[in-house]
């Protein structure tokens, strides 16, 4: 029998949780966090910033490759309702990218979300208490909002994630916070480069290669930025899988 919603959303926390341990792969968290938003939660897409060391929004993990370029021409542009997210610490909800409001209010996002064929999205900070590490965004390709259940869902999801990142007493030790945070943000630039080559190694798109990738990893026991590293130094061999 197949597993219900809840169920699946209980596998998902229970999924994240087992990350919560000395020496988790912090990439791989991440990933897998805008991976099961998508599965779970009737979105098309998911992207996550956080900030890095200086307080500047960093992308660190999407769930395809036009959330990707979204996520970067908001950073890159100082524009977008993620950027309005972090800096409030509230979310912020666009039912509609081609109402007349949200392209007033973020022009050059508006087209750039139109054009990868996003029409809604859903910012949700990433906050304990008063400190705000980055935002969680969910789009989506009709333009309507999530249900109440869904947001609650999104949002429970999202709490994991901040604690897992801010684990053990790094909320008291501003200096570990930001070192955990900028290795992640280090760790995604080796990703996208390793993705790169083994897209044109193998010949298939970035998304299908970042798909090879975390699987030879989970596969060979080999953590997602140390076999990155191999990719780009032509160490590691990887075939297509698929």
């Amino acid at each position: 029998m197949a597993a219900t919603v809840d169920e699946r959303l209980a596998q998902a926390f229970v999924e994240l949780a087992d990350t919560l341990v000395a020496g988790y792969d912090l990439m791989e968290f991440l990933q897998t966090l805008t991976d099961r938003c998508v599965d779970l939660l009737e979105v098309d897409a998911a992207g996550l910033l956080l900030a890095d060391s200086r307080g500047a929004l960093r992308l660190v993990a999407a769930s395809t490759e036009q959330a990707r370029v979204v996520e970067l021409f908001q950073i890159q542009n100082d524009e977008g309702p993620c950027l309005d997210c972090y800096r409030t610490g509230k979310a912020v909800i666009v039912s509609d990218i081609r109402a007349s409001s949200a392209a007033a209010r973020w022009p050059q996002f508006a087209a750039a979300a139109r054009e990868m064929g996003y029409a809604g999205v859903h910012a949700i900070p990433m906050r304990l208490r008063d400190q705000v590490i980055g935002t969680l965004n969910l789009f989506r390709t009709a333009p309507d909002g999530l249900a109440p259940a869904v947001v609650t869902a999104a949002t429970a999801l999202v709490d994991v994630a901040t604690i897992g990142i801010l684990q053990e007493r790094a909320v008291r030790h501003q200096e570990v916070v930001a070192g955990q945070l900028q290795l992640a943000l280090n760790s995604r630039v080796i990703i996208e480069q390793a993705k790169g080559v083994l897209a044109e190694r193998l010949r298939v798109t970035p998304d299908e290669a970042f798909v090879i990738l975390r699987r030879y990893a989970r596969d060979h026991n080999h953590p997602l930025t140390e076999l990155s590293g191999d990719v780009i130094r032509g160490t590691a061999r990887i075939a297509d899988s698929r």
